[in-house]
């Protein structure tokens, strides 16, 4: 009742059918059906989520599918767009790659879209591979002597920062797994 005259946003939706016995989530949907039916044009309902599951979720129940009049589809950021993503994160923590690191971020987002599968988290993996290598190069900084800590060394990411990431190793289904070695 608090989304009345606003909107009530559900991301990952489907999780309200999956799972055996989720008598709870097919409780929630019924009531937000009745809802939805008796406050018509008094609040907004977006769901969202993985294409695929977000269809189940539509079957799960036949009152589901004609309750929402749009049904927006998302195409994943392309890899240029991943790698421009992933320079603007970089910017906003005052951090420019280096000629090396840059090159070898294009080519890893490369890699991780060619190699995507049905789960592939587009923009989020960008900004946890951002949050690494932010973290990597801070520690990097602080093992650093004051001298050496110039204000262009604290500004850039190096391949230093990045090296985790090339020990990192796509199986055939796109997963991320770390080698040993």
């Amino acid at each position: 009742s608090t989304a009345m005259g606003g909107v009530l946003f559900i991301d990952e939706a489907y999780s309200l059918v999956q799972g055996a016995g989720n008598d709870y989530g097919k409780e929630a949907i019924e009531i937000l059906l009745k809802k939805m039916e008796d406050n018509r044009g008094d609040f907004v309902v977006i769901v969202a989520g993985y294409t695929v599951p977000m269809e189940r979720f539509l079957e799960s129940n036949p009152g589901l599918r004609s309750r929402f009049d749009w049904v927006l589809h998302f195409d994943d950021f392309s890899v240029e767009d991943l790698h421009q993503i992933s320079l603007d994160f970089f910017k906003k923590e005052e951090l420019t790659p280096d000629e090396e690191a840059t090159a070898f971020l294009a080519q890893y987002l490369r890699s991780l879209y060619e190699n995507r599968d049905a789960h592939f988290g587009n923009g989020r993996t960008v900004r946890k591979i951002v949050e690494e290598a932010v973290k990597n190069q801070h520690l990097r900084m602080a093992s650093l002597s004051a001298t050496e800590r110039t204000p262009q060394a604290i500004q850039t990411l190096t391949m230093a920062d990045l090296e985790e990431f090339k020990n990192q190793k796509l199986d055939i289904k796109g997963k991320i797994g770390f080698s040993r070695g």
